[in-house]
């Protein structure tokens, strides 16, 4: 038996981007479904879990339901200690758990004025004082930090409290915000961080759009790291017989630089040809 993580849309849900990331950076296994915020599943498949009402919910081996983010954290490090969820050294282990405590708290403006969107960026955002007060905070904390641990993640190694920041970076990177010389490498560290970029490949073919997080802003190119110019093509042949992924014959195909790539499905397929490089069984192929 294994855990169940049920999660909301990739591209817009911030805090099941949290929640992923605490199972896929520590090598934690699960069993993971996503629900829709905008259609009613999430009630419906929520509603044999009281009393679990968001996500990500956690339901344990045990069947205990674990509806909060800091405590699914808690829970997995406490199952998984060897994992590295917090850092091992008391004292960075309690800096960490201060700096995740602080985002799962704080930050409201910035999360209510600036909604995750992975799908797009912009660039004439122009921030009010609230946000601009977060932004000094997260500046401040992440200078701190980083100075403390010599980087590049907030305590030396990825952390929980790195998973716990990285929708903030991608919120300071999608509306084009700045922040401070160090922070800014920090929210750098995000979007080139492979783990991230599997996410929001995956968002940017999974899903429909949400018309409530998109904002009346001029948009810009997102600002990680550029993807490799692949496309999907409707045929073969391919290098590859069997999906890089699952192992099936292929049946799916994408072009990178006149060579062809088959895959099992249309999602193992298209999230690689949204970010090839985000995807190591695949650039194992190149």
């Amino acid at each position: 038996m294994t855990y169940d993580l049920i999660l909301g849309d990739r591209a817009y849900s911030s805090w099941s981007l949290r929640g992923w990331l605490l199972f896929h950076r520590f090598a934690i296994p699960a069993d993971t479904s996503h629900v829709s915020l905008n259609d009613g599943s999430l009630q419906r498949r929520l509603a044999g879990f009281p009393p679990a009402r968001t996500v990500p919910t956690l339901i344990t081996p045990e069947g205990a339901v674990v509806h909060d983010s800091m405590a699914i954290a808690e829970e997995l490090a406490t199952r998984h200690s060897d994992a590295g969820i917090w850092p091992s050294d008391p004292g960075a282990r309690a800096w960490a758990r201060t700096l995740a405590a602080e985002m799962h708290s704080g930050f409201t403006a910035m999360r209510r004025e600036n909604p995750m969107n992975l799908r797009c960026a912009y660039s004439s955002y122009d921030p009010p004082e609230n946000v601009r007060a977060d932004l000094r905070r997260a500046g401040d904390i992440w200078g701190h930090a980083l100075e403390r641990s010599g980087g590049p993640w907030l305590c030396g190694d990825y952390s929980a409290a790195d998973a716990f920041f990285a929708p903030l970076a991608a919120r300071i990177a999608g509306y084009g915000m700045r922040v401070s010389g160090a922070a800014e490498t920090y929210v750098a560290a995000h979007l080139a961080d492979p783990a991230f970029r599997r996410w929001r490949a995956m968002s940017l073919v999974s899903g429909p759009d949400l018309p409530q997080y998109a904002r009346d802003f001029d948009q810009t190119a997102w600002p990680g790291p550029a993807p490799l110019p692949a496309r999907a093509v409707e045929a073969g042949p391919s290098e590859n017989h069997t999906c890089p992924y699952s192992g099936k014959p292929v049946t799916h195909f994408l072009e990178l630089e006149t060579r062809v790539f088959g895959f099992c499905n249309a999602f193992c397929r298209d999230k690689t040809v949204a970010d090839p490089q985000a995807w190591p069984k695949f650039t194992a192929l190149l």
